[in-house]
């Protein structure tokens, strides 16, 4: 199984709250994640192509396999910060 997935990665758990909030109420995921991400999928609206089990870390795989394609996680905590994931295909 493979996964492609999205994400916006921010060290603040309340501004990734606030961003969490903007997704689910339609706000543009790329456009959120071009001007909030730190991480350097920013510039392609935080999409980190196609990635295989162990390739991320436990805590992001694992809310990848729980979700449906297109459908936006809850915030994940990581070494990185916190993350929200979008899910954008599953192979």
């Amino acid at each position: 199984m493979e996964w492609r997935a999205s994400h916006i990665l921010v060290k603040d758990r309340a501004l990734a709250q606030e961003l969490l909030k903007r997704c689910k109420q339609g706000g543009s995921f790329e456009s959120l994640a071009r001007e909030h991400s730190t991480c350097p999928s920013r510039s392609s609206g935080g999409d980190l192509g196609w990635f295989g089990p162990g390739k991320m870390v436990p805590a992001f795989e694992s809310a990848c396999k729980g979700l449906g394609v297109g459908s936006i996680s809850d915030v994940v905590q990581t070494q990185f910060g916190y993350h929200i994931i979008k899910l954008t295909g599953r192979r």
